[in-house]
């Protein structure tokens, strides 16, 4: 069976936790899309770990792990992830690499800074891990795929033609240094050797898995309003946030992802710029982001304080419905015990009027929260495994979050650790 596993928000869900809980049974866990822009916080027996390219099932002895094609492969990222992870007393993980996935270059970064300091207060808020600049290479046919690594003649003439195209504009737009062809090719070489025992042809590989019923699951980067389609462009990333992609972005049948499940967080909050109704400001927000996920609500690749606002009643019913979302893993709970209200954004004022459907970004910008308040549990609620046992109040805001999405919420994440979960039927 192949489950997808994505978030429902703008990233920051603890998609993370949940993959590495979920591995723990899973045969293959793939990354399907983004690069080493954001990051999957992870805590477990060998402690707390910030993933960026390595799928998150690296911590299953018995689970292979896969950078599909749809990712943006930084690979000195990759082998410095895994070398960070083994001197923490991880055991060496079982990787793969997909032939057909591109490879994200130092050039990319430096691009996506050059961009981002021209466009001064207009910029993206990019992470400026060269995401934007590997994508539309990737679409313009000028990237570099894992499997031309392996026929010199044609690397070293490509080499030499992108050099041609990017020199025009770090000289003449940038006013930089031009990337030297020679330097490019033995960059690229070190590169293959590098890859070269993880390289794999990874949509047969997981052909042969499916028809062996292994359980695969699909790690999914940021969430649904992050997506360049669906999301809020142009604050977006560079690829697919969602679950559909996930079939693309790993090289199978889409009607095998039998399982969708959309990570919710149980308030919102967000890295980089953006519409973002629900947000709050001041001491209000300092106190969430300082309660929130385990060490506080900031950038786990960035290390940015995240935007913070009130759960979204709209842009995650929205967020659910665009994923396909067959279920909902609730996560950060436990860091809402210190309120004694919590307000709910259910509606946002449009033009005078009240919309419950997420508009487009040109709208969005308009939009002023609805709020509904409800009565908080004022208690620690980590360490409670059966539903039943939580305080009634806490409930009522689970059931209601449910009622609002319209989608089952059947798990309940209490605590960042691997098994601070609620199962609910």
């Amino acid at each position: 069976m192949v489950r997808a596993i994505v978030g429902a928000n703008w990233g920051d869900e603890g998609k993370g936790k949940i993959t590495d809980m979920l591995a723990q049974k899973a045969d293959i866990v793939i990354r399907f899309q983004g690069g080493n822009n954001a990051g999957h916080t992870i805590i477990n027996e060998y402690g707390r770990f910030a993933l960026h390219l390595l799928p998150s099932g690296v911590f299953s002895p018995n689970t292979t792990c896969i950078i599909g094609n749809g990712v943006a492969l930084n690979i000195p990222a990759l082998f410095k992830e895994i070398s960070d992870i083994e001197a923490q007393g991880v055991p060496e993980p079982k990787i793969l690499v997909s032939d057909r996935a591109q490879i994200l270059m130092p050039y990319h970064i430096l691009f996506d800074q050059y961009e981002e300091e021209r466009l001064g207060k207009a910029s993206f808020g990019s992470t400026k891990s060269g995401i934007a600049p590997f994508y539309s290479d990737k679409y313009a046919k000028i990237g570099f795929q894992v499997s031309e690594l392996f026929d010199e003649k044609t690397l070293r003439e490509k080499a030499a033609r992108v050099c041609e195209i990017k020199n025009v504009s770090l000289v003449h737009l940038y006013h930089k240094d031009p990337i030297d062809p020679e330097e490019l090719f033995q960059t690229l070489i070190s590169y293959r050797e590098m890859v070269r025992p993880y390289v794999c042809d990874v949509s047969a590989y997981l052909y042969r898995a499916i028809q062996e019923g292994k359980s695969i699951l699909l790690e999914g980067q940021l969430g649904s309003l992050k997506d360049p389609d669906h999301g809020i462009y142009p604050m977006v990333t560079s690829s697919s946030t969602l679950a559909a992609y996930g079939a693309i972005g790993a090289g199978i049948p889409p009607y095998e992802i039998k399982n969708i499940t959309a990570v919710v967080k149980a308030y919102s909050s967000a890295v980089g710029a953006g519409e973002f109704v629900s947000e709050i400001f001041g001491d209000e927000a300092d106190e969430l982001r300082k309660r929130g996920g385990d060490h506080g609500e900031y950038g786990a690749t960035t290390g940015r304080p995240r935007r913070m606002g009130w759960f979204d009643a709209v842009a995650t019913r929205y967020g659910c419905r665009i994923q396909g979302a067959t279920e909902v893993a609730l996560t950060v709970l436990d860091a809402l015990g210190y309120l004694d209200e919590i307000p709910m954004c259910v509606g946002y004022e449009i033009d005078g009027k009240i919309e419950k459907d997420f508009p487009a970004t040109v709208k969005l910008a308009q939009a002023k929260p609805v709020w509904k308040v409800f009565k908080g549990w004022k208690s620690d609620i980590r360490g409670i495994k059966n539903y039943d046992e939580l305080p009634k109040e806490c409930r009522d805001y689970i059931e209601a979050i449910e009622q609002e999405i319209g989608v089952p919420i059947t798990m309940v994440s209490n605590g960042p650790g691997r098994n601070e979960i609620i199962l609910r039927k």
